[in-house]
């Protein structure tokens, strides 16, 4: 039982995360189409950053349910107390996200640094992990290495992600105050994003096939 609801844990954070990107991928189509109502705009934005909680969310607790998993099913032999600590810190992690989200404007510069940090963090162990399994350095499975080197990208492209929007916040702002340049910066910053979004659905697609082909 305990392994089917860690499976199935598994599962919806792969489905969450890509309904949540689906969702805030339609919307962005909205907010960028400047032929529609200001206010509906600026109402699918926010609607945007609610939605985009749940890809959030599920990149952060992709790696302990995985990691849980693989080591219930014997395919990484590790102490128990790292799978404590994978789950400890993702916890914290995910603590600091959703109240930077809750928060809007409230929480200290501090967390938001804390939260880019843990994510170059996770993004560069993920990949020497991945690496050194490559390499023959730790002993797991192929897959296993694989999907540590696709949730690597997934950090990294995350973080892509938030520069090609460093002006989409700023813009929206320009247009809630009705300034001319608006509608531009607007499409050209979600326009520069969805390829990445694209991109990163593809990494989650590999991921999922090498979870059901298991190659060794």
């Amino acid at each position: 039982m305990a392994d089917a609801l860690l499976l199935l844990l598994h599962v919806l954070i792969l489905v969450y995360w890509l309904g949540g990107d689906l969702g805030a991928f339609v919307a962005s189509f909205l907010i960028s189409n400047s032929g529609k109502d200001r206010a509906a705009r600026l109402g699918a934005a926010g609607l945007l950053g609610d939605i985009d909680m749940a890809p959030r969310t599920a990149l952060i607790l992709a790696f302990p349910t995985g990691f849980t998993l693989a080591a219930a099913r014997g395919w990484v032999a590790v102490d128990l107390v790292w799978i404590a600590v994978s789950w400890a810190a993702s916890l914290i992690w995910l603590f600091v996200a959703w109240r930077i989200h809750l928060g809007h404007a409230a929480p200290a510069s501090s967390l938001r640094q804390i939260d880019l940090g843990l994510r170059w963090v996770v993004a560069a162990g993920l990949g020497a992990g991945g690496v050194a399994g490559l390499a023959g350095v730790i002993g797991w499975p192929l897959f296993v290495n694989l999907k540590l080197l696709i949730l690597a990208g997934c950090v990294l492209t995350g973080l892509l992600v938030r520069r090609l929007t460093a002006d989409l916040g700023p813009a929206l702002g320009a247009l809630a105050a009705g300034q001319a340049d608006a509608d531009t910066r607007i499409a050209r910053s979600l326009a520069a994003t969805r390829p990445a979004v694209l991109f990163i659905w593809l990494l989650l697609l590999a991921a999922a096939l090498l979870g059901l082909w298991k190659p060794q």
